[in-house]
């Protein structure tokens, strides 16, 4: 079973450097007029603006930029303004940067900065979805991903879930299972398990049970 284990600080450079060799090549293989298509799970952004988002975060990592109000949706929307001169491929550049350094400064800051990983790989699905790409909120570092969904999970108490996953070996336990609270269980692919957590909408058709909560109440980014 994969649960919420003690921090492997590597984890989320790993996962990194996994979604960097999925994603930048799809990325530099798309004409600039995709990078315009909107997004649905950011709402008035474009596919550029998520990226922007992405590698301007990803910089603040690797220069140690943490300004009273960063990751505000203010800040974000200011760092994605001052890219909009940029072309799309200084775009992909800026982030292929950042997946590659990014994470050596993630391990050695004690765990405080391990979400920005998952919010990364979560926004590689964004893009994916849009463009209709597979792996979408899967694929490349889903191990990884799963794994630090449940030490966050575990971390911030959240509801105890048991997840077994048609797409993944081992069931999955996030949340903080102590205190007597009986977790929820869910069934289903992994993707759908993501969605849910993220607060992304799931495919009309999608078969998954939920047992013992609402979908609403996974929603860690809501």
């Amino acid at each position: 079973m994969t649960t919420a284990e003690v921090r492997d600080p590597e984890l989320p450079g790993r996962l990194l450097t996994a979604e960097r060799d999925a994603l930048i090549p799809v990325l530099r293989a798309r004409p600039d007029a995709d990078y315009a298509l909107p997004t649905t799970a950011c709402p008035g952004w474009t596919v550029r603006d998520v990226l922007a988002h992405c590698s301007s975060a990803l910089l603040r990592v690797v220069e140690s930029r943490f300004e009273e109000g960063v990751f505000s949706p203010a800040a974000n929307d200011r760092d994605i303004a001052e890219r909009a001169e940029w072309t799309n491929q200084q775009v992909v550049d800026e982030l292929e940067r950042g997946m590659t350094e990014a994470g050596p400064v993630i391990a050695k800051a004690g765990g405080v900065l391990d979400r920005i990983a998952l919010g990364e790989w979560v926004h590689a699905g964004d893009v994916r979805d849009v463009w209709g790409e597979p792996g979408a909120y899967a694929g490349a570092g889903l191990a990884d991903a799963l794994a630090l969904l449940a030490r966050i999970t575990r971390e911030r108490g959240r509801l105890p879930l048991h997840a077994d996953l048609d797409d993944v070996d081992e069931p999955v336990l996030l949340g903080e299972a102590s205190g007597g609270r009986n977790p929820a269980r869910f069934i289903g692919d992994a993707a759908t398990l993501v969605r849910l957590y993220a607060g992304r909408a799931v495919p009309e058709g999608t078969s998954y049970e939920l047992v013992g909560t609402e979908a609403a109440k996974l929603n860690m980014f809501g």
